[in-house]
């Protein structure tokens, strides 16, 4: 096994132990005892999202490492590679934890878009390649940790809050800037560049960014009728 894939299956469980965990650190309230596991699902995911190093050092990661905005696929800074497969951990796990115990009508959505995370991640650790390209992609988490509060925040019944109003502002600034303005941004790399990646690859990262742009619009339209044209 290759240090890579260990790190992988070390997130994994580390992140299977800290959801099992959750409920003892952070207790569901009455309204959220009905789901206790989508309670527990959530606070993972905004575990995984605030890590230290996935998102505010990424701005002067591409100021100390400027080459990477013109080459994706072999330049990255240290720690990049463990922390995209760290990721991927956490989406296997987030992936296993839904499958046991969400109806599948309910989360193929999300299913569907961890597969394709899971995917296109897979390849950077395993060809320690692209990891630039999967550590631009990881800019989404800054605003997960938004949309995973505003979840939180409903389940809690605590949407009738300056704090549920506050965040959904955040959510939604950090969603037009990290979201869809990366994937934007991802998706003209692809194409300009190409040439310089080998057919199949380009073919998985074409695929994965004309999944995620229109997932990711049809979720921005539904967070903007829901917080703010209700």
């Amino acid at each position: 096994f290759s240090p890579g894939l260990l790190l992988v299956a070390g997130s994994f469980a580390a992140f299977r132990l800290l959801n099992r965990g959750l409920e003892r650190l952070v207790p569901p309230p009455p309204s959220a005892r009905r789901n206790r596991w989508k309670w527990r699902n959530i606070w993972t995911s905004l575990a995984h999202s605030a890590l230290p190093g996935t998102h505010s050092p990424f701005p002067c990661r591409f100021c100390l490492h400027p080459g990477m905005s013109e080459d994706l696929v072999g330049t990255h800074p240290p720690g990049a590679h463990s922390l995209v497969a760290v990721s991927v951990g956490y989406f296997l796990e987030d992936f296993v934890d839904m499958l046991c115990n969400q109806k599948l009508h309910q989360s193929w959505e999300l299913l569907f878009h961890h597969s394709v995370v899971i995917v296109c991640f897979g390849i950077a650790v395993l060809l320690h390649q692209y990891v630039g390209f999967a550590l631009v992609a990881l800019l989404v988490e800054i605003n997960s940790i938004f949309l995973h509060l505003r979840q939180i925040l409903l389940m809690a019944n605590l949407v009738h809050t300056t704090c549920y109003r506050l965040n959904s502002i955040i959510n939604l600034g950090t969603y037009v800037v990290f979201r869809i303005a990366t994937l934007a941004w991802m998706t003209r790399w692809l194409f300009l560049n190409r040439e310089n990646v080998p057919p199949a690859t380009y073919a998985v990262g074409t695929v994965g960014m004309a999944i995620m742009t229109p997932m990711n619009i049809i979720l921005f339209y539904r967070l903007l009728r829901s917080d703010f044209f209700k």
